[in-house]
């Protein structure tokens, strides 16, 4: 795995994921996490938004606001999900083991 991820099936999680690859946990994730309440996911090159935002809401229980999809010049997608109000990122990163 590359340094700052954790993979999804490491945290023990259901099979039945497809959108989600792995949760970013490097520095400029951390401060996303802390002053915006968002979380950055690697996701399939073949999800889409609301992929993403059922798999989050059934296997967390998380409220979203907004979810935006990068395409990264690597090839890789990362999804930056804004979670509400009533849902703390670094609540949901504990559940995942991040912090």
């Amino acid at each position: 795995m590359d340094k700052g991820r954790t993979s999804v099936f490491e945290l023990n999680m259901e099979e039945s994921i497809k959108n989600i690859i792995s949760v970013q946990s490097g520095e400029k994730a951390t401060r996303l996490m802390q002053e915006q309440n968002k979380l950055s996911f690697v996701v399939s090159k073949t999800s889409n938004k609301i992929g993403i935002r059922k798999e989050l809401e059934t296997l967390f229980g998380a409220k979203i606001e907004k979810i935006n999809i990068i395409n990264k010049m690597s090839g890789e997608r990362v999804a930056i999900v804004k979670l509400k109000q009533e849902t703390s990122a670094m609540d949901l990163a504990t559940k995942l083991g991040l912090v």
